[in-house]
């Protein structure tokens, strides 16, 4: 907790705050001390991802984790956004569903205003990629909280928060439901310091979308087929990687229907249902079907991945007018890559397990896609917390995850050098505090027995 207010604070001079001289973030004005809260920021991180991992070598219950999850998550509930400014675009986007400007059709700068203002320049005339669920939800905020950015930015929170909570509740149950330890799944999925970090202070609907993805899968365990196919597809209107889940609904129908053609029969049903279940969302929110189309949004080559990384380095070698033919070349060599693995973790889902399969092959989608962020690397993790067995992939999984946590600053961007030696400093401070903690509190443990 104390990682977690010491981050918090860093974030009133060093976070994603509102630009423009639109509106200011509530509390002390510390803009003056931008640099240095960079330090601070990252000395809270570091606090955080320790206490984190030291949590993993002991055994807690679930109400003691779900404790620690909320002292972690509450002071950075009211801090500014951190680590992106993707909540002031759900912000725009939904007050242009609100305004009847197609947002699958025209970016943010349609709407102009100071919403429009606080999302980055590269970003103004990209539609959204994000389905009618979702954009309920942020019309729905951003209606509640008119011109109010601070309140509505605290509306999102608390749309993530809500699928936190699923998460919370569900993920130890398909952790049951996978032969796997809840509490170890509870840490891993839960507990993990993206979700605090990321889908809470960042306010990201991957928090709505992983939350209905797991619980559709869990009900889907309990036979439940149609309500989970509803609920996963619901996931899928959020965010299209959850469309996967449709695999393992179908996976687990198939042994419940007749033999003779069963697998067909699995799949018309899930279909089936999934189509229903879209055309009833689609209808009920008038936004169209324009996302389909808008899918192809993260692949745009302005996006950041080991693709996209790969493909602005081979623009500065390849010959005069090359260039953008060696980035859509490396794109779809990580399109390609992905789909293979995806192919090749479910021939092997038998020996693997559905759940187990399908979080290797979102783990793929989320490094190797056209599009890549920290908090994507979740949709491989809560999978795989719930059906990994203990061994290589779970440590992998809290490896990648504690590192992950580091790659972008608190303001959401990249850092120049002066901010990259202040974060190294920040961790490097943390690391002596935390080694002289642990050296004192073992000096006393023999006299107090702890």
């Amino acid at each position: 907790m104390a990682g977690a207010i010491t981050l918090a604070g860093a974030g009133l001079a060093a976070g994603a705050l509102p630009v423009g001289g639109f509106e200011v973030w509530p509390g002390p004005d510390l803009s003056e001390y931008a640099l240095p809260a960079v330090l601070y920021g990252y000395f809270g991180v570091t606090l955080l991802v320790a206490a984190w991992l030291w949590a993993g070598r002991v055994e807690t219950d679930r109400r003691g984790q779900l404790t620690t999850l909320a002292l972690w998550c509450a002071p950075l509930l009211l801090a500014p956004p951190l680590f992106s400014r993707d909540a002031y675009a759900y912000l725009a986007q939904g007050a242009m569903v609100v305004s009847r400007i197609d947002v699958y059709k025209d970016g943010v700068a349609e709407l102009g205003g100071q919403l429009a203002a606080q999302v980055p320049g590269m970003w103004q005339h990209t539609p959204t990629p994000y389905g009618p669920v979702f954009l309920a939800m942020a019309a729905a905020v951003s209606a509640l909280a008119g011109a109010k950015i601070v309140l509505g930015v605290l509306g999102l929170r608390l749309v993530a928060v809500g699928g936190v909570a699923l998460l919370a509740y569900f993920l130890p149950r398909l952790a049951v439901q996978c032969g796997v330890d809840p509490g170890r799944a509870l840490w891993l999925g839960v507990l993990n310091p993206l979700v605090p970090l990321h889908l809470v202070a960042g306010a990201h609907n991957d928090a709505l979308m992983m939350g209905l993805l797991v619980a559709g899968l869990s009900i889907a365990f309990d036979r439940r087929f149609a309500a989970a196919a509803v609920l996963v597809t619901l996931a899928a209107l959020v965010k299209a990687p959850a469309a996967a889940g449709l695999l393992v609904v179908a996976a687990l129908w198939w042994p419940y229907l007749p033999k003779r053609a069963a697998l067909v029969n699995a799949a018309v049903r899930t279909g089936g249902i999934a189509a229903a279940t879209t055309a009833a969302v689609t209808w009920a929110t008038g936004t169209g079907y324009g996302w389909v189309a808008s899918l192809r949004t993260p692949m745009s080559p302005r996006s950041w991945s080991l693709s996209t990384a790969l493909g602005r380095a081979s623009k500065l070698i390849a010959p005069p007018g090359l260039g953008d033919a060696a980035m859509q070349f490396w794109i779809w060599c990580g399109l390609a890559a992905t789909a293979a693995i995806v192919a090749y973790v479910w021939w092997r889902r038998a020996r693997l397990g559905p759940v187990y399969a399908i979080g290797l092959g979102l783990a793929a989608v989320a490094l190797l896609g056209p599009a890549t962020r920290p908090w994507y690397a979740l949709w491989g993790v809560i999978p795989l917390a719930a059906a990994a067995p203990e061994g290589v992939v779970r440590r992998w999984a809290a490896a990648g995850s504690a590192m992950l946590t580091l790659l972008v600053l608190p303001s959401g961007f990249g850092p120049d050098g002066t901010q990259f030696a202040l974060a190294a400093a920040g961790v490097l401070l943390a690391g002596i505090v935390l080694a002289y903690g642990r050296l004192w509190a073992e000096t006393l443990a023999p006299a107090y027995r702890w």
